[in-house]
């Protein structure tokens, strides 16, 4: 399993020089802005190439960053003209923000890149800085087989996954974790988001084939698993046996 540091290399290069790796998650994104009103108070943790702050900020929607690559971020903030205070440097497990801050949290393609440790952890930071009233929501791969997508080191032979996932996840064991640190589930489900938009009778029958097997997860179409959890008001998470529970 990869270390911070080596998450840290691998996300440095994506989120710079290979920008273009996230291309394809441009429907993703749309739909999860989509779902953010204007003028809300927006945190989203893991920036990839920043084309969801693009969205949000489109919106009119008050956009907050956190990812520990601090290139990403200076980028961010020179790009998007987002302020230093909005567009922070940093880690999940000790988000930056004060308690009670965000509408809405967004997590996507980012849980799964975490140590359990640090996932737990996480999740305790997301739902100190919502709302009462906010939403935590973003995506996962669903149900994916970790040594499928593993590689070797060629010059120290170390086997790691390609992309630095550290875990996998299927509705119920997501939607446990989420209950055990305070969260209510209020939607998860799999599903691939297809591009409707693009022109053109086939690609419109593909969109519709890719989204009717990723509703059925089938790994065929590699389907997300889209979660949105609201903070629990009747949990004290300072309570252990709450957290037993």
């Amino acid at each position: 399993m990869l270390n911070q540091s080596e998450q840290d290399q691998i996300w440095k290069h994506f989120q710079n020089e290979g920008r273009e790796t996230f291309d394809l998650s441009l429907t993703r994104l749309r739909f999860l802005a989509e779902r953010c009103l204007p003028g809300t108070k927006v945190l989203n943790i893991g920036v990839g190439a920043g084309e969801l702050e693009k969205l949000l900020v489109a919106r009119g929607v008050e956009v907050y960053s956190l990812d520990p690559c601090a290139e990403s971020i200076e980028r961010l903030q020179s790009e998007l003209k987002i302020g230093k205070e909005q567009a922070k440097q940093g880690y999940s497990q000790s988000i930056p923000f004060d308690a009670g801050y965000f509408d809405k949290v967004i997590m996507t393609e980012v849980l799964e890149h975490l140590p359990q440790d640090v996932y737990q952890v996480t999740l305790d930071e997301v739902r100190r800085v919502l709302k009462r009233d906010g939403k935590f929501t973003g995506t996962v791969p669903y149900q994916e087989k970790l040594q499928a997508s593993e590689v070797v080191c060629p010059h120290c032979q170390a086997q790691f996954h390609r992309w630095g996932h550290c875990q996998a996840f299927d509705a119920m064991s997501l939607g446990n974790s989420f209950k055990q640190h305070g969260f209510r589930v209020d939607r998860m489900y799999p599903r691939c988001f297809s591009d409707f938009r693009r022109a053109g009778l086939k690609n419109f029958l593909r969109a519709i084939f890719r989204h009717v097997l990723g509703l059925m997860g089938e790994q065929l179409v590699g389907p997300n698993l889209y979660f949105v959890a609201s903070p629990n008001e009747h949990v004290d998470l300072n309570n252990s046996k709450d957290k037993e529970k």
